[in-house]
Protein backbone atom coordinates (compact mmCIF):
# COMPACT_ATOMS: atom_id res chain seq x y z
CA UNK A 1 0.00 0.00 0.00
CA UNK A 2 1.40 3.29 -1.01
CA UNK A 3 1.35 6.57 0.87
CA UNK A 4 -1.55 8.33 -1.06
CA UNK A 5 -3.71 4.40 -0.16
CA UNK A 6 -2.70 4.87 3.54
CA UNK A 7 -3.49 8.74 3.65
CA UNK A 8 -6.94 7.86 2.32
CA UNK A 9 -7.66 4.96 4.34
CA UNK A 10 -6.37 7.11 7.58
CA UNK A 11 -8.93 10.14 6.72
CA UNK A 12 -11.59 7.07 6.31
CA UNK A 13 -10.65 5.71 9.37
CA UNK A 14 -10.62 9.18 10.94
CA UNK A 15 -14.26 9.82 9.69
CA UNK A 16 -15.60 7.14 10.60
CA UNK A 17 -14.06 7.34 14.28
CA UNK A 18 -15.69 10.99 14.32
CA UNK A 19 -19.61 9.95 13.27
CA UNK A 20 -19.48 6.89 15.18
CA UNK A 21 -17.80 8.12 18.27
CA UNK A 22 -19.22 11.29 18.45
CA UNK A 23 -21.70 13.31 20.50
CA UNK A 24 -24.07 13.35 17.49
CA UNK A 25 -23.46 9.26 16.98
CA UNK A 26 -24.54 9.33 20.91
CA UNK A 27 -27.63 11.21 20.45
CA UNK A 28 -28.84 9.67 17.66
CA UNK A 29 -28.54 5.78 19.26
CA UNK A 30 -29.95 7.44 22.60
CA UNK A 31 -33.10 8.40 20.51
CA UNK A 32 -32.98 5.49 18.19
CA UNK A 33 -33.19 3.15 21.32
CA UNK A 34 -35.76 5.12 23.47
CA UNK A 35 -38.08 5.13 20.07
CA UNK A 36 -37.49 1.32 19.79
CA UNK A 37 -38.28 0.99 23.35
CA UNK A 38 -41.18 2.77 23.09
CA UNK A 39 -42.45 1.47 19.98
CA UNK A 40 -42.08 -2.25 21.52
CA UNK A 41 -43.24 -1.25 25.11
CA UNK A 42 -46.21 0.10 23.18
CA UNK A 43 -46.93 -2.78 21.12
CA UNK A 44 -46.40 -4.93 23.98
CA UNK A 45 -49.42 -3.08 25.63
CA UNK A 46 -51.60 -3.04 22.40
CA UNK A 47 -51.89 -6.72 22.41
CA UNK A 48 -52.14 -7.44 25.75
CA UNK A 49 -54.91 -5.07 25.91
CA UNK A 50 -56.71 -6.26 22.45
CA UNK A 51 -55.96 -9.98 23.90
CA UNK A 52 -57.66 -9.00 27.62
CA UNK A 53 -60.64 -7.69 26.09
CA UNK A 54 -61.02 -10.32 23.52
CA UNK A 55 -61.33 -12.83 26.33
CA UNK A 56 -63.69 -10.47 28.38
CA UNK A 57 -66.43 -10.15 25.08
CA UNK A 58 -66.13 -14.08 24.80
CA UNK A 59 -66.71 -14.57 28.55
CA UNK A 60 -69.99 -12.33 28.00
CA UNK A 61 -70.99 -14.19 24.94
CA UNK A 62 -70.70 -17.23 26.66
CA UNK A 63 -72.80 -16.05 29.92
CA UNK A 64 -75.54 -14.36 27.66
CA UNK A 65 -76.06 -18.04 25.95
CA UNK A 66 -76.36 -19.41 29.46
CA UNK A 67 -78.73 -16.65 30.53
CA UNK A 68 -81.10 -17.07 27.46
CA UNK A 69 -81.21 -20.85 28.00
CA UNK A 70 -81.74 -20.42 31.71
CA UNK A 71 -84.30 -18.41 31.24
CA UNK A 72 -85.95 -21.17 28.66
CA UNK A 73 -85.42 -23.87 31.45
CA UNK A 74 -87.48 -21.74 33.39
CA UNK A 75 -90.07 -21.34 31.41
CA UNK A 76 -93.00 -22.71 29.96
CA UNK A 77 -93.15 -25.17 26.58
CA UNK A 78 -95.27 -23.35 24.33
CA UNK A 79 -96.53 -26.56 22.88
CA UNK A 80 -98.25 -27.53 25.90
CA UNK A 81 -98.23 -24.46 28.15
CA UNK A 82 -96.62 -26.73 31.18
CA UNK A 83 -92.94 -26.87 32.12
CA UNK A 84 -90.30 -28.87 30.16
CA UNK A 85 -89.86 -31.10 32.70
CA UNK A 86 -88.20 -34.76 31.81
CA UNK A 87 -88.68 -33.72 28.24
CA UNK A 88 -85.42 -32.49 27.53
CA UNK A 89 -85.10 -33.33 23.90
CA UNK A 90 -88.18 -30.43 23.16
CA UNK A 91 -86.13 -28.25 25.57
CA UNK A 92 -82.87 -28.41 23.39
CA UNK A 93 -84.57 -28.48 20.17
CA UNK A 94 -86.96 -25.82 20.96
CA UNK A 95 -83.66 -23.40 22.17
CA UNK A 96 -81.95 -24.10 18.97
CA UNK A 97 -84.25 -23.23 16.48
CA UNK A 98 -85.12 -20.09 18.50
CA UNK A 99 -81.55 -19.19 18.86
CA UNK A 100 -79.37 -17.10 16.14
CA UNK A 101 -75.94 -18.13 16.92
CA UNK A 102 -72.42 -15.63 16.54
CA UNK A 103 -70.32 -16.46 13.89
CA UNK A 104 -67.32 -18.28 16.19
CA UNK A 105 -70.50 -19.70 18.59
CA UNK A 106 -70.74 -23.56 19.26
CA UNK A 107 -73.56 -25.49 20.85
CA UNK A 108 -73.47 -28.93 21.83
CA UNK A 109 -76.33 -31.06 24.16
CA UNK A 110 -76.35 -33.79 26.21
CA UNK A 111 -79.02 -36.19 27.66
CA UNK A 112 -78.55 -39.29 30.03
CA UNK A 113 -74.47 -38.50 29.56
CA UNK A 114 -75.16 -39.28 26.01
CA UNK A 115 -74.89 -36.61 23.11
CA UNK A 116 -77.62 -35.45 21.94
CA UNK A 117 -78.03 -31.99 19.42
CA UNK A 118 -75.09 -29.76 18.65
CA UNK A 119 -75.52 -26.39 16.31
CA UNK A 120 -73.03 -24.34 14.20
CA UNK A 121 -74.10 -20.93 12.99
CA UNK A 122 -74.81 -22.89 9.58
CA UNK A 123 -76.10 -26.30 10.18
CA UNK A 124 -76.87 -28.31 13.15
CA UNK A 125 -74.96 -31.42 14.29
CA UNK A 126 -75.35 -35.10 15.56
CA UNK A 127 -73.27 -37.18 18.19
CA UNK A 128 -70.94 -38.03 15.05
CA UNK A 129 -69.26 -34.65 16.12
CA UNK A 130 -67.97 -35.14 19.04
CA UNK A 131 -65.90 -38.22 17.83
CA UNK A 132 -62.30 -36.13 17.62
CA UNK A 133 -62.94 -34.06 20.91
CA UNK A 134 -60.51 -35.81 23.80
CA UNK A 135 -62.72 -38.20 26.53
CA UNK A 136 -61.51 -36.19 29.44
CA UNK A 137 -63.33 -32.85 27.60
CA UNK A 138 -66.42 -34.85 26.55
CA UNK A 139 -66.47 -36.43 29.93
CA UNK A 140 -66.83 -33.16 31.67
CA UNK A 141 -69.47 -31.87 29.43
CA UNK A 142 -71.30 -34.94 29.57
CA UNK A 143 -72.39 -34.75 33.47
CA UNK A 144 -71.31 -31.53 35.32
CA UNK A 145 -72.62 -30.92 38.37
CA UNK A 146 -71.64 -27.35 38.89
CA UNK A 147 -71.52 -24.39 35.88
CA UNK A 148 -68.25 -24.91 34.25
CA UNK A 149 -65.90 -23.09 31.91
CA UNK A 150 -62.58 -23.59 30.51
CA UNK A 151 -60.33 -23.64 27.25
CA UNK A 152 -60.77 -26.30 24.85
CA UNK A 153 -59.02 -28.14 21.87
CA UNK A 154 -61.82 -28.90 19.40
CA UNK A 155 -60.94 -29.72 15.04
CA UNK A 156 -62.09 -25.71 14.39
CA UNK A 157 -59.49 -24.23 16.79
CA UNK A 158 -59.29 -23.28 20.22
CA UNK A 159 -62.28 -22.74 21.67
CA UNK A 160 -63.82 -21.21 25.40
CA UNK A 161 -66.83 -23.38 26.54
CA UNK A 162 -69.10 -23.27 29.54
CA UNK A 163 -70.84 -26.49 30.61
CA UNK A 164 -74.35 -25.80 32.34
CA UNK A 165 -76.03 -28.92 34.00
CA UNK A 166 -79.78 -29.34 33.34
CA UNK A 167 -81.67 -31.06 35.96
CA UNK A 168 -84.81 -32.59 36.09
CA UNK A 169 -86.22 -31.94 39.87
CA UNK A 170 -83.06 -32.94 41.94
CA UNK A 171 -81.37 -35.23 39.28
CA UNK A 172 -78.87 -33.67 36.39
CA UNK A 173 -80.54 -35.68 33.58
CA UNK A 174 -78.30 -33.73 31.08
CA UNK A 175 -76.20 -30.87 29.96
CA UNK A 176 -75.91 -27.68 27.69
CA UNK A 177 -72.28 -26.69 26.37
CA UNK A 178 -71.83 -23.77 24.86
CA UNK A 179 -68.20 -22.52 22.98
CA UNK A 180 -66.81 -20.08 21.39
CA UNK A 181 -64.02 -20.39 18.97
CA UNK A 182 -61.34 -17.90 20.05
CA UNK A 183 -58.73 -18.68 16.81
CA UNK A 184 -60.28 -16.30 14.18
CA UNK A 185 -60.10 -13.29 16.72
CA UNK A 186 -57.11 -13.92 17.89
CA UNK A 187 -55.65 -14.15 14.25
CA UNK A 188 -57.33 -10.49 14.07
CA UNK A 189 -55.57 -9.48 17.04
CA UNK A 190 -52.31 -10.51 15.48
CA UNK A 191 -53.14 -8.99 12.33
CA UNK A 192 -53.94 -5.71 14.32
CA UNK A 193 -50.79 -6.03 16.27
CA UNK A 194 -48.62 -6.74 12.80
CA UNK A 195 -49.74 -3.40 11.08
CA UNK A 196 -49.23 -1.48 14.72
CA UNK A 197 -45.50 -2.84 14.70
CA UNK A 198 -45.21 -1.84 11.30
CA UNK A 199 -46.48 1.76 11.66
CA UNK A 200 -44.11 1.45 14.99
CA UNK A 201 -40.96 0.63 12.57
CA UNK A 202 -41.55 3.46 9.93
CA UNK A 203 -41.92 5.81 12.68
CA UNK A 204 -38.55 4.58 14.33
CA UNK A 205 -37.09 4.70 10.84
CA UNK A 206 -38.34 8.32 10.71
CA UNK A 207 -38.01 9.66 14.07
CA UNK A 208 -34.28 8.13 13.62
CA UNK A 209 -33.65 10.41 10.66
CA UNK A 210 -35.22 13.64 12.50
CA UNK A 211 -32.83 12.60 15.58
CA UNK A 212 -30.01 12.80 13.56
CA UNK A 213 -30.30 15.54 11.31
CA UNK A 214 -31.80 17.10 14.62
CA UNK A 215 -28.25 16.33 16.52
CA UNK A 216 -26.41 18.34 13.45
CA UNK A 217 -28.78 21.19 13.81
CA UNK A 218 -28.41 21.22 17.74
CA UNK A 219 -24.48 20.31 17.67
CA UNK A 220 -23.66 22.81 14.82
CA UNK A 221 -22.81 25.75 17.49
CA UNK A 222 -20.69 23.22 19.23
CA UNK A 223 -18.93 22.45 16.16
CA UNK A 224 -17.91 26.27 15.40
CA UNK A 225 -16.97 26.30 18.98
CA UNK A 226 -14.43 23.53 18.27
CA UNK A 227 -13.37 25.25 15.00
CA UNK A 228 -12.80 28.78 17.05
CA UNK A 229 -10.81 27.25 19.36
CA UNK A 230 -8.78 25.41 17.00
CA UNK A 231 -8.33 28.32 14.77
CA UNK A 232 -7.49 30.81 17.79
CA UNK A 233 -3.77 32.08 18.46
CA UNK A 234 -2.69 34.17 20.77
CA UNK A 235 -1.91 36.48 18.10
CA UNK A 236 -5.73 36.51 16.98
CA UNK A 237 -8.10 35.99 19.63
CA UNK A 238 -10.94 38.08 17.24
CA UNK A 239 -12.83 35.50 16.15
CA UNK A 240 -16.45 35.09 17.79
CA UNK A 241 -19.08 32.48 17.45
CA UNK A 242 -22.73 33.51 15.76
CA UNK A 243 -25.16 32.39 18.23
CA UNK A 244 -28.90 32.23 17.83
CA UNK A 245 -31.87 31.22 20.19
CA UNK A 246 -31.79 30.73 23.77
CA UNK A 247 -31.24 27.41 24.72
CA UNK A 248 -28.11 25.84 26.43
CA UNK A 249 -26.50 25.40 23.84
CA UNK A 250 -26.55 28.63 22.91
CA UNK A 251 -25.59 29.92 26.19
CA UNK A 252 -22.87 27.92 26.33
CA UNK A 253 -21.77 29.95 23.07
CA UNK A 254 -22.50 33.06 24.73
CA UNK A 255 -19.76 31.84 27.22
CA UNK A 256 -17.44 30.95 24.90
CA UNK A 257 -17.35 34.78 23.15
CA UNK A 258 -17.41 36.32 26.51
CA UNK A 259 -14.03 33.91 27.54
CA UNK A 260 -12.55 35.01 24.71
CA UNK A 261 -13.72 38.65 25.11
CA UNK A 262 -11.56 38.01 28.72
CA UNK A 263 -8.96 36.71 26.93
CA UNK A 264 -8.20 39.31 24.65
CA UNK A 265 -8.52 42.14 26.93
CA UNK A 266 -6.26 39.92 28.87
CA UNK A 267 -3.81 39.07 26.04
CA UNK A 268 -4.06 42.54 24.99
CA UNK A 269 -3.29 43.96 28.70
CA UNK A 270 -0.34 41.61 29.08
CA UNK A 271 1.09 42.51 25.40
CA UNK A 272 1.02 46.27 26.63
CA UNK A 273 2.20 45.30 30.15
CA UNK A 274 5.32 43.80 28.80
CA UNK A 275 5.60 46.54 25.63
CA UNK A 276 5.44 49.10 28.99
CA UNK A 277 7.54 47.10 31.18
CA UNK A 278 10.27 46.79 28.81
CA UNK A 279 10.09 50.52 27.97
CA UNK A 280 9.99 51.47 31.57
CA UNK A 281 12.85 49.01 33.13
CA UNK A 282 15.24 49.68 29.67
CA UNK A 283 15.94 53.30 30.98
CA UNK A 284 16.93 52.68 34.51
CA UNK A 285 19.40 49.71 32.84
CA UNK A 286 20.81 51.37 30.58
CA UNK A 287 21.79 54.32 32.74
CA UNK A 288 23.16 51.89 35.63
CA UNK A 289 24.83 49.86 32.96
CA UNK A 290 26.62 53.43 31.47
CA UNK A 291 27.24 54.80 34.67
CA UNK A 292 28.97 51.86 36.04
CA UNK A 293 30.90 50.71 32.58
CA UNK A 294 32.23 54.85 33.32
CA UNK A 295 32.76 54.80 36.65
CA UNK A 296 36.81 55.68 37.69
CA UNK A 297 38.61 55.69 40.70
CA UNK A 298 37.59 59.43 41.54
CA UNK A 299 36.16 58.80 45.32
CA UNK A 300 33.88 62.09 44.25
CA UNK A 301 32.67 60.49 41.24
CA UNK A 302 32.29 56.93 42.97
CA UNK A 303 29.43 58.49 45.35
CA UNK A 304 27.86 60.58 42.84
CA UNK A 305 27.54 57.00 40.94
CA UNK A 306 26.06 55.04 43.27
CA UNK A 307 24.05 57.71 44.32
CA UNK A 308 22.45 57.47 40.90
CA UNK A 309 22.67 53.90 40.85
CA UNK A 310 20.76 52.90 43.85
CA UNK A 311 18.26 55.57 43.15
CA UNK A 312 17.59 53.89 39.79
CA UNK A 313 17.70 50.53 41.59
CA UNK A 314 14.65 52.25 43.97
CA UNK A 315 12.82 53.27 41.02
CA UNK A 316 13.28 49.72 39.52
CA UNK A 317 12.31 48.20 42.94
CA UNK A 318 9.27 50.37 42.98
CA UNK A 319 8.22 49.12 39.47
CA UNK A 320 8.27 46.15 40.58
CA UNK A 321 6.17 46.34 43.82
CA UNK A 322 3.75 47.80 41.73
CA UNK A 323 3.53 44.99 38.71
CA UNK A 324 2.97 42.69 41.67
CA UNK A 325 0.48 44.64 43.18
CA UNK A 326 -1.57 44.64 39.87
CA UNK A 327 -0.81 41.07 39.23
CA UNK A 328 -2.37 39.95 42.82
CA UNK A 329 -5.29 41.92 42.58
CA UNK A 330 -6.29 39.09 39.75
CA UNK A 331 -6.58 37.19 42.81
CA UNK A 332 -9.39 35.77 45.13
CA UNK A 333 -7.30 36.23 48.02
CA UNK A 334 -6.46 39.55 47.28
CA UNK A 335 -8.59 41.56 49.67
CA UNK A 336 -9.13 41.03 53.51
CA UNK A 337 -12.29 42.69 54.75
CA UNK A 338 -13.05 43.86 58.22
CA UNK A 339 -15.59 46.37 59.66
CA UNK A 340 -13.10 49.41 59.69
CA UNK A 341 -14.28 52.82 61.31
CA UNK A 342 -13.63 55.35 58.92
CA UNK A 343 -13.40 58.43 61.20
CA UNK A 344 -10.25 56.57 62.82
CA UNK A 345 -9.20 55.57 59.47
CA UNK A 346 -8.82 58.77 58.39
CA UNK A 347 -7.28 60.39 61.56
CA UNK A 348 -4.61 57.73 61.04
CA UNK A 349 -4.35 58.12 57.13
CA UNK A 350 -3.93 62.07 57.88
CA UNK A 351 -0.84 61.11 60.50
CA UNK A 352 0.80 59.49 57.32
CA UNK A 353 0.59 61.80 54.99
CA UNK A 354 2.51 64.63 56.84
CA UNK A 355 6.02 62.75 56.45
CA UNK A 356 5.30 62.34 52.38
CA UNK A 357 5.88 66.88 52.97
CA UNK A 358 5.49 69.92 53.53
CA UNK A 359 1.89 70.55 52.76
CA UNK A 360 -1.50 72.28 54.63
CA UNK A 361 -2.69 69.03 55.77
CA UNK A 362 -6.70 69.21 56.45
CA UNK A 363 -9.44 66.42 57.15
CA UNK A 364 -12.87 67.31 56.09
CA UNK A 365 -15.64 64.44 57.19
CA UNK A 366 -19.37 64.93 56.09
CA UNK A 367 -21.41 63.50 58.75
CA UNK A 368 -20.94 60.28 60.24
CA UNK A 369 -19.60 58.03 57.81
CA UNK A 370 -19.85 55.23 60.49
CA UNK A 371 -18.30 51.87 59.75
CA UNK A 372 -17.40 50.02 56.37
CA UNK A 373 -16.34 46.19 55.12
CA UNK A 374 -13.01 46.80 53.29
CA UNK A 375 -9.76 45.71 53.80
CA UNK A 376 -7.54 48.39 55.32
CA UNK A 377 -3.96 47.91 54.46
CA UNK A 378 -5.23 47.78 50.68
CA UNK A 379 -7.48 50.79 51.31
CA UNK A 380 -4.66 52.48 52.76
CA UNK A 381 -2.56 51.76 49.98
CA UNK A 382 -5.08 53.37 47.54
CA UNK A 383 -5.51 56.55 49.49
CA UNK A 384 -1.33 56.97 49.99
CA UNK A 385 -1.44 56.81 46.29
CA UNK A 386 -3.74 59.10 45.84
CA UNK A 387 -2.19 61.70 48.39
CA UNK A 388 2.02 61.11 46.98
CA UNK A 389 -0.04 61.98 43.98
CA UNK A 390 -1.32 65.42 44.91
CA UNK A 391 2.01 65.61 46.56
CA UNK A 392 3.72 65.39 43.28
CA UNK A 393 1.85 68.08 41.82
CA UNK A 394 1.45 70.44 44.59
CA UNK A 395 4.68 73.03 45.68
CA UNK A 396 5.11 73.14 49.30
CA UNK A 397 2.77 75.15 51.37
CA UNK A 398 -0.24 74.19 49.19
CA UNK A 399 -3.38 72.81 50.53
CA UNK A 400 -4.08 68.64 50.33
CA UNK A 401 -7.43 67.77 51.55
CA UNK A 402 -8.57 64.33 52.80
CA UNK A 403 -12.45 63.69 53.22
CA UNK A 404 -15.09 61.61 53.65
CA UNK A 405 -18.92 61.51 53.19
CA UNK A 406 -22.04 58.87 53.31
CA UNK A 407 -24.75 58.90 51.08
CA UNK A 408 -27.28 55.70 52.09
CA UNK A 409 -25.07 52.82 50.77
CA UNK A 410 -22.32 54.68 49.45
CA UNK A 411 -19.18 55.60 51.18
CA UNK A 412 -17.28 58.63 49.34
CA UNK A 413 -13.14 59.00 50.18
CA UNK A 414 -11.74 61.75 48.50
CA UNK A 415 -8.56 63.53 48.06
CA UNK A 416 -8.28 66.93 46.63
CA UNK A 417 -5.40 69.50 46.39
CA UNK A 418 -4.13 72.85 45.47
CA UNK A 419 -2.56 72.13 42.14
CA UNK A 420 -2.53 72.78 38.18
CA UNK A 421 -5.71 70.35 37.73
CA UNK A 422 -6.11 67.48 35.34
CA UNK A 423 -7.15 68.43 31.61
CA UNK A 424 -10.21 66.73 30.46
CA UNK A 425 -8.92 65.00 28.25
CA UNK A 426 -6.33 63.01 30.39
CA UNK A 427 -8.97 62.35 32.92
CA UNK A 428 -10.04 58.91 31.91
CA UNK A 429 -6.70 57.40 30.37
CA UNK A 430 -4.95 58.98 33.77
CA UNK A 431 -6.30 55.18 35.27
CA UNK A 432 -4.76 53.21 32.50
CA UNK A 433 -1.57 51.19 33.51
CA UNK A 434 1.75 53.39 32.74
CA UNK A 435 -0.11 55.92 31.12
CA UNK A 436 0.41 59.74 32.70
CA UNK A 437 -1.30 62.87 31.99
CA UNK A 438 0.19 65.73 29.53
CA UNK A 439 2.21 68.32 31.57
CA UNK A 440 2.06 66.15 34.80
CA UNK A 441 5.12 67.18 37.13
CA UNK A 442 7.05 63.81 38.62
CA UNK A 443 5.49 61.40 36.55
CA UNK A 444 6.47 58.20 38.36
CA UNK A 445 6.27 55.22 37.05
CA UNK A 446 2.71 55.30 35.49
CA UNK A 447 1.20 52.75 38.13
CA UNK A 448 -0.26 54.43 41.17
CA UNK A 449 -3.31 55.55 39.98
CA UNK A 450 -4.20 51.69 38.24
CA UNK A 451 -3.36 50.20 41.40
CA UNK A 452 -6.13 52.49 42.99
CA UNK A 453 -8.33 51.34 40.50
CA UNK A 454 -8.08 48.08 40.80
CA UNK A 455 -8.23 48.29 44.59
CA UNK A 456 -11.52 50.17 43.90
CA UNK A 457 -12.85 47.80 41.55
CA UNK A 458 -12.14 44.96 44.48
CA UNK A 459 -14.42 46.47 46.98
CA UNK A 460 -17.00 46.67 44.00
CA UNK A 461 -16.66 50.51 43.96
CA UNK A 462 -15.58 53.15 40.94
CA UNK A 463 -13.01 55.71 41.10
CA UNK A 464 -13.19 59.40 39.68
CA UNK A 465 -11.28 62.31 39.00
CA UNK A 466 -12.92 65.93 38.99
CA UNK A 467 -12.28 69.56 39.45
CA UNK A 468 -11.14 70.57 43.36
CA UNK A 469 -12.67 74.02 44.73
CA UNK A 470 -9.41 74.40 46.33
CA UNK A 471 -8.29 74.64 41.97
CA UNK A 472 -6.41 71.68 41.04
CA UNK A 473 -7.80 67.90 41.15
CA UNK A 474 -9.86 65.96 43.11
CA UNK A 475 -9.95 62.16 43.45
CA UNK A 476 -12.64 60.32 44.74
CA UNK A 477 -13.38 56.41 45.63
CA UNK A 478 -16.85 55.59 45.71
CA UNK A 479 -17.29 52.03 47.63
CA UNK A 480 -21.19 50.40 48.20
CA UNK A 481 -21.40 49.49 51.80
CA UNK A 482 -23.91 49.01 54.46
CA UNK A 483 -27.07 51.86 54.22
CA UNK A 484 -26.47 51.92 58.03
CA UNK A 485 -24.27 54.10 59.90
CA UNK A 486 -22.76 53.21 62.83
CA UNK A 487 -21.71 55.41 65.54
CA UNK A 488 -18.01 56.65 65.82
CA UNK A 489 -15.83 54.49 68.54
CA UNK A 490 -16.23 58.29 71.02
CA UNK A 491 -19.93 57.83 70.49
CA UNK A 492 -20.01 54.45 71.19
CA UNK A 493 -17.68 54.86 74.70
CA UNK A 494 -20.29 57.66 75.81
CA UNK A 495 -23.25 55.43 75.94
Amino acid sequence: MGPAEETRLGSVTAWLRRNTSGVRSRLFAYAALILLLGIAGTVFTMREILISQLDDRVQDELSQEVREFQNLETGIDPATGKPFGDNLKRLFTLYFQRNVLAPDERLLTFIDAQPYLGKTPSRWIDSSGLQDMSPELTAIWKSPTTIRSGTAQIPSGEARYMAVPVRSGNEVRGSFVVGYLVEPDREKVDAAVRTAALVGLFALLVGSLVAYLGAGRVLHPLRELTDAARSIEDSDLTRRINVTGHDEISELGVTFNAMLDRLETSFGSQRDLIRNVNHELRTPITIVRGHIELLEDDPEDRRATIELVTRELDRMSLLVDDLLTLARSEGSDFLEKEPVAIYPFLDELLDKAGSLGERVWKLNVAGDPGEAEVDPRRLTQAMLNLIDNAVRQTDPGKVIEIGASREGAILRLWVEDQGSGIAPSDRQRLFRRFERGSGRRYPGTGLGLPIVRVITEAHGGVVSVGDSDLGGARFTISLPVDPTPRPRESERGDE
